[in-house]
């Protein structure tokens, strides 16, 4: 009697054949294999931990009845919430933060606006490649290295600002602004160059042969083309700066944003650090919401 013989590796040639003759008749298919491992990460690893975070924010401590031993009860309540609104301290906190994310994200705006142009548009080819690694290089450093730079240049008593210039902002809200101004820079310039290198020079020389001057021309013309590349950098600085929470035990002496009552309390009150760090979460909700309002986003 004859026998037939399979062989193993015909046949794995031929699985791959039909697995690869589906795939290329089935491009969704395609797509969510491809795409599934990273989703399901994002969604583990980001969604289920927000969600975490806000279920733990609707815990809260309660003392028992000897006054001794706080215990933890996991019925659902907006005591923690409540607190927040309740208490001035906490509220100064979050406005003081957010005032220094839009500070940071303004200087950064006007400093980068100039920086971003002369390398787009004026720098020659081997100067505008050479300003672009100036920018990114800081980046290369360690967070807590160029920290600890700017503490010694901010120290009023006798860092190099003072030793200099006479004059300090020192350690306070205002060294925590100037510092984060630095740290954040490179992630507005870079979206603006880029944005800038997509305008096209003819643009602008048109607007020159019709009489604009300078001034004109970049309200005008340059502007309204940077707007999504504004928001885009924006975005950076403003959720860094309201995220950030080492850099103000670093220069900002006795200054507190929302990051250090997070951390503070974090050990002490875990549900209440929960609750506080929605705060910043609703800021970003609220900050990205109108960014989509004004068209921006859908322009990136």
């Amino acid at each position: 009697m004859a026998t037939t013989t399979i062989d193993p590796v015909n046949v794995r040639g031929g699985l791959r054949r039909r697995l690869s003759r589906v795939l290329y008749q089935h491009p969704r298919l395609r797509l969510a294999l491809l795409l599934g491992g990273p989703i399901v990460w994002l969604l583990v690893a980001y969604v289920g931990s927000l969600v975490a975070l806000l279920v733990t924010s609707l815990y809260h401590y309660q003392t028992d009845p000897t006054g001794l031993v706080p215990r933890l009860v996991t019925s659902p309540s907006t005591t923690n919430y409540q607190r927040v609104l309740d208490a001035g301290v906490y509220r100064t906190v979050a406005f003081r933060t957010i005032g220094a994310a839009l500070s940071v994200t303004v200087i950064d705006l006007l400093i980068a606006l100039p920086v971003a142009f002369y390398m787009a548009k004026i720098a020659r080819p081997w100067a505008r490649r050479a300003l672009v690694v100036a920018v990114t290089m800081p980046l290369w450093a360690g967070y807590l290295v160029k920290g600890y730079a700017w503490r010694a240049m901010l120290d009023p008593a006798g860092g190099v600002l003072h030793e200099v210039f006479g004059h300090s902002p020192g350690f306070g809200l205002s060294g925590t602004v100037v510092t984060l101004s630095y740290l954040w820079l490179p992630y507005m310039i870079i979206p603006i160059y880029a944005g800038l290198e997509r305008l096209p020079n003819s643009l602008l020389e048109a607007s020159t042969d019709l009489g604009a001057k300078a001034g004109r021309t970049f309200a005008r013309i340059v502007l309204p083309q940077l707007r999504p590349s504004i928001v885009a950098g924006s975005i950076f600085t403003f959720a860094l700066t309201l995220g950030d929470f080492y850099m103000a035990q670093i220069v900002g002496g006795t200054t507190q944003f929302i990051g250090n009552i997070v951390y503070r309390e974090f050990s002490a009150n875990l549900p209440f650090a929960a609750a506080y760090a929605t705060l910043p979460i609703v800021v970003m909700i609220v900050y990205l919401a109108l960014a989509r309002s004004s068209g921006a986003l859908e322009e990136l």
